[in-house]
């Protein structure tokens, strides 16, 4: 057989070049494989060396189910284009059938308070900046975090918009999606686009070889753990749930959509889900709390 690195190789310029995979899906695909040849040591494999990859995942690393079915998601297309082009005599991954139970947990929010108090910490902030490096720090912190909560956008996706990517005229934005899927956003409160105005005008009078909104004190794109920074002192400071993460702005932005009245599929639209599947786990959220209402403030509850 081929020697596996370069087959891995050959596997992943495939993979993205005909299904329009993201660079971090490709990474992720290339730990997955890495993985996997570590394991098995040897540039042969026989019909049994997905089943006991398996089982060393599982029993000996005790790894999480979920984890174990994305790596399996790799395998199965790894193994797949090996048979295709007669680098192996077999499709050793179809012979065998995995069934993991997937825990479906709860997204985890914060509350519409904790969402007060952090805007409030932030616009502070910016009152009290005195020098221009402050002032410039203070204004891309308020802009960024506002427009997190009030769109929903992942973090990726923020950090990855461009000047060009804004439309001033319909206070719109166009986001780069998972997928490469585009959709355009609204920015439907005033203070919000304001904050966010007000930052990119500062950007705008910077000259930089970077187009993207967003960037760091090295005057490059900031990254997603440069975004992860921001929250994590901000929510420090602000004094919110400190367990929280950057994401859970996008969980409670959901959240509120549904429980103030909006649509399964118009939510789906706004938070660029391929699937209403994935945007239906919010709606468990927002019942549970129905149920909490009632249960503690239904008067029909103490009537004989």
């Amino acid at each position: 057989m081929k020697n596996l690195e370069l087959t891995t190789t050959e596997f992943l310029a495939t993979i993205k070049s005909t299904k329009n995979l993201s660079n971090n899906t490709i990474l992720a695909y290339r730990s997955d494989l890495k993985d996997f040849l570590l394991f098995t040591q040897t540039n042969t494999f026989d019909e049994t060396i997905i089943l006991k990859y398996v089982q060393y995942l599982s029993q000996n690393r005790h790894l999480k189910d979920t984890t174990i079915t994305r790596k399996l998601i790799t395998l199965k297309l790894y193994f797949k284009y090996l048979y295709d082009n007669n680098y192996i005599e077999s499709n050793y991954y179809i012979k065998h059938h995995f069934k993991f139970k997937k825990e479906r947990k709860l997204p985890k929010i914060i509350t519409v308070k904790e969402s007060c108090k952090l805007l409030n910490f932030l616009n502070n902030k910016l009152l009290m900046a005195k020098t221009d490096h402050q002032i410039r720090k203070a204004t891309r912190d308020l802009a960024l975090i506002d427009l997190l909560i009030s769109t929903g956008i992942r973090i990726g996706e923020a950090a990855n918009i461009s000047i060009h990517d804004v439309i001033i005229s319909e206070h719109s934005i166009l986001i780069h999606g998972k997928g490469r899927k585009q959709r355009l956003i609204y920015i439907s409160c005033q203070q919000t686009w304001t904050n966010f105005m007000r930052w990119l005008k500062i950007r705008k009078n910077d000259n930089f070889e970077t187009d993207k909104i967003f960037i760091n004190n090295h005057n490059t794109p900031i990254s997603i753990y440069g975004i992860e920074y921001i929250y994590k002192v901000a929510k420090q400071k602000s004094g919110i749930n400190l367990s929280s993460t950057p994401h859970y702005l996008r969980h409670t932005f959901a959240t509120n959509l549904l429980a103030n009245g909006a649509d399964l599929r118009s939510v789906q639209e706004i938070l660029g889900h391929s699937s209403v599947s994935t945007t239906e786990i919010y709606t468990e959220i927002t019942s549970k709390r129905k149920k909490q209402v009632l249960n503690k403030y239904n008067f029909r509850n103490k009537l004989l």
